[in-house]
């Protein structure tokens, strides 16, 4: 039951972060090499869990290819990438109400039917589902006009949860197309940034993505709805991947 371990972790992070900004008045938060530092702690500890606890293997399965690499001393590397990626891709979805929220909340759905089909996981399954009743839970004070905002102690939170459920069910490159709607925020950044750069302009109005639709005069609603349908397609497709991997 270490596992139950990851989410705190994560949130005690973004309660630090969140500190800086309120009380030290910090705009930034928390600086970039202690959160490099906490970041590789948690993957530590989620690498021990893994191989030491759960028995896991030192290995990366391409589950639709139905191949498996052994990365070995590379294995503790692969685990902060997927921490670093799901912390900070979550962390910039959280920027409109209830986005975030119910984005987690849908991929998190879709790990509790993963985890609910593996043996062996089910008190993964039970942590996933507690997860999604805490984000429904929370959507009910943060959706449009939000009365209580997620802040970095509940995005990076859930970012490190949701990575490291992506660690204990060896779905790491699943996980690029379950938590689909991370992955396009990440790379709208990362898009936008590269193009400013390289080129001196913007290929967006403004970044994450979901702040261009809202520039075009979309409403919070609107985007947000549409960001869930998205989020939803994506988990549905991991899922099924994940199903058929499974049973062949």
């Amino acid at each position: 039951m270490l596992e139950l371990f990851f989410e705190p972790l994560g949130r005690v992070l973004g309660l630090v972060d969140d500190g800086q900004k309120v009380f030290q008045r910090r705009s930034l938060g928390l600086r970039g090499r202690w959160k490099l530092l906490w970041l590789i702690a948690i993957s530590l500890f989620l690498w021990w869990v893994a191989v030491d606890q759960a028995g896991l293997g030192e290995t990366l399965r391409l589950r639709s290819l139905d191949v498996t690499i052994n990365l070995g001393p590379f294995y503790p590397v692969l685990i902060y990438l997927v921490v670093a990626g799901t912390t900070n891709g979550v962390n910039l979805t959280d920027g409109l109400d209830g986005l975030a929220a119910g984005c987690c909340a849908i991929v998190l759905l879709a790990y509790t039917a993963i985890t609910f089909i593996t043996t062996g996981q089910h008190s993964l399954s039970l942590l996933s589902a507690c997860m999604v009743g805490g984000c429904v839970g929370f959507l009910w004070f943060n959706a449009f006009p939000a009365s209580i905002f997620m802040g970095d102690t509940g995005s990076l939170g859930l970012g490190g949860a949701i990575g490291a459920l992506a660690v204990m069910t060896q779905t790491e490159v699943l996980l690029i197309i379950t938590g689909g709607i991370f992955v396009i925020e990440a790379l709208s950044v990362a898009l936008q940034v590269a193009a400013f750069k390289l080129f001196r302009r913007r290929v967006l109005l403004m970044a994450p993505v979901h702040h261009h639709f809202e520039l075009l005069a979309w409403s919070e609603t609107k985007i947000m709805l549409r960001f869930w349908i998205v989020a939803a397609v994506c988990a549905g497709i991991g899922f099924t991947l994940y199903q058929q991997s499974i049973g062949t």
